[in-house]
């Protein structure tokens, strides 16, 4: 089995004349936490619904595990294990957290919308959804109704909703846009946890959570690569620089 777990090559994207990802040639290696970082307009968000397959390629292909998925749907993804947070993550406000995962859990069985059974019938799926919520720091508040949560545990109990698909690669697309110093602090460390077993591709403008998590980032500037590597190569690199303050942030 390849290094890598996601492949692409020559990927490419164009709305109407306009090129949002221009050939891009994009390696994860699989266990490994990697980040797709850039200016506003640099193609990042774009690539990243490429990859999860919310929006179809112009050119180029990628391989999933050597296989190719360039056509597949978001749904066949799933099913392979390669899971975008939100694909699942929709919590129900009124229900407790408990009842959010394991309504996630019944999923890969073919249960998902049998909310008539009573509910004596899915207590087998308690104690896997405990365990979900022990592993995203929430089992405290197991019996609390989603909505009573703050921001950030709400983000936490949507990665645990996510978990109950057992994914072998986690897709995130800005994990803590909008947190607090705190909820950000608590999520980075979820995040880190998380991938300890798994691959994670994210999307994140937050440079200090990318810094602190990231094994490897990619950064894109106008639909292009303009630098891979580790934090310290790619902060230090001229072009990445000019494109976060100079000219290129436009």
């Amino acid at each position: 089995m390849s290094d890598y777990i996601i492949e692409t090559a020559g990927l490419t994207k164009e709305f109407k004349g306009f090129t949002a990802v221009n050939a891009v040639d994009l390696r994860i290696r699989r266990g490994t936490i990697h980040a797709l970082i850039g200016p506003n307009g640099a193609g990042k968000t774009t690539c990243f619904n490429l990859i999860t397959k919310f929006l179809e390629p112009t050119r180029g292909t990628i391989r999933y595990n050597g296989r190719d998925i360039t056509r597949a749907k978001p749904a066949d993804i799933a099913r392979l294990g390669m899971v975008r947070s939100f694909q699942i993550s929709a919590t129900f406000p009124h229900l407790t957290l408990l009842e959010n995962v394991r309504v996630a859990l019944q999923r890969p069985l073919g249960t998902s919308f049998h909310f008539w059974r009573p509910e004596s019938s899915l207590r087998a799926l308690d104690e896997r959804a405990m365990a979900l919520l022990d592993e995203v720091g929430l089992t405290a508040y197991a019996t609390l109704p989603a909505v009573e949560l703050s921001y950030g545990r709400k983000r936490a109990l949507e990665i645990a909703t996510t978990l109950a698909l057992d994914p072998e690669m986690l897709l995130l697309d800005e994990p803590t846009s909008g947190m607090g110093h705190e909820d950000i602090g608590r999520v980075a460390a979820l995040i880190r946890r998380v991938a300890a077993n798994r691959t994670v591709l994210m999307v994140e403008h937050n440079l200090s959570v990318v810094s602190d998590l990231s094994d490897t980032i990619t950064v894109l500037a106008r639909g292009e690569i303009l630098a891979e590597g580790t934090y310290a190569q790619v902060s230090k690199n001229p072009d990445v620089v000019d494109a976060y303050m100079g000219t290129g942030h436009a």
